[in-house]
């Protein structure tokens, strides 16, 4: 999420009511979890397993809960007890809850040509583009963004909270929601079916890339990257922070773990299972989905293990 405008070091500091470290002057441009993070972000880090990863991220600036690291130059140390509670805080005050009083609200923007039919939800600062289609009860959540020339079928959610918790085991409550302040952005000439889910990105953007058509009952996570022309089958369910690279084919429940890569082009059949990145080009089936033609061939021999079986014992 970017901020609205640039904020101070000293700014951020007393909002999060934390002790500051190493630069002093400079100012964070936005906030961003660890797999999106860019130039001029503030991260946050509460676990000494990814203390290294965070200070030599590109992030300039860190929310963190120790003064025994080392401070790269040029970058700012917040020092706080809760680092997760001191990202809430900032999410909050730049994206705070806001309950709607209205099916559509009031500052959405809808183009030329464009059709809303009965029921449809859409929340704040919502973009649609020329010529789409929306169709009954779907719900366009928060900042979501869409294209030209897109059709969304009955019952579509766009723009839901990312299934993304921080985890401490000595907790009462094990699992804290990282409120999302990310979005969905919806290409043009992209047709979703119904029943489909798309998260938000934590703090970035989910991607949905021009000319993909989405089945029935298809559910994308949070911050993943779907390029153009792809097709997915329904029930098609994608983990988070995972990158679907252009034309690739999902055929009907295919499970695709988070924050891995499928290659463009590639292909991976009907109920298959998606561990681990795939390199593109390929058809691909099983679980874990590996090259179809040395999958079925495995098959084969498995069934004739009775009758080979059968043989040593003779």
């Amino acid at each position: 999420m970017k901020f609205p405008a640039p904020v101070s070091a000293q700014w951020i500091a007393e909002l999060i009511r934390a002790e500051v470290a190493g630069n002093l002057a400079a100012e964070a441009s936005g906030i961003n979890e660890i797999h999106k993070v860019e130039r001029g972000d503030l991260v946050f880090v509460d676990h000494p397993k990814y203390y290294d990863a965070c200070l030599n991220s590109e992030a300039n600036f860190i929310i963190i809960n120790t003064k025994d690291v080392l401070i790269p130059e040029g970058k700012t140390l917040f020092v706080v007890k809760e680092p997760f509670e001191a990202y809430l805080t900032i999410v909050n005050y730049f994206r705070p809850f806001v309950a709607a009083s209205k099916l559509i609200s009031e500052d959405v923007k809808i183009g030329e040509g464009s059709v809303i039919m009965p029921n449809v939800f859409i929340g704040r600062e919502v973009c649609i583009g020329k010529n789409c289609v929306i169709h009954a009860n779907v719900s366009l959540l928060d900042f979501t963004i869409i294209g030209d020339n897109v059709v969304i079928q009955a019952g579509t959610v766009i723009g839901s909270d990312a299934f993304y918790y921080n985890a401490k085991k000595d907790r009462d409550v094990r699992y804290k929601r990282m409120q999302s302040c990310g979005n969905v952005v919806i290409e043009d000439e992209v047709e979703i079916g119904a029943g489909c889910t798309i998260d938000r990105g934590v703090t970035a953007e989910t991607r949905i890339g021009k000319g993909s058509k989405l089945d029935n009952m298809v559910h994308i996570g949070h911050d993943t990257t779907v390029g153009r022309n792809c097709l997915f089958a329904a029930q098609v369910g994608i983990g988070g922070g995972t990158i679907i690279e252009d034309g690739v084919t999902l055929w009907g429940q295919v499970g695709v773990s988070k924050t891995l890569t499928i290659g463009a082009n590639a292909v991976v059949l009907a109920q298959s299972g998606v561990p681990s990145s795939l390199a593109g080009g390929k058809t691909y089936f099983g679980y874990p989905a590996e090259d179809a033609s040395i999958k079925r061939r495995e098959l084969v021999w498995i069934k004739r293990i009775p009758e080979l079986w059968k043989k040593v014992m003779e």
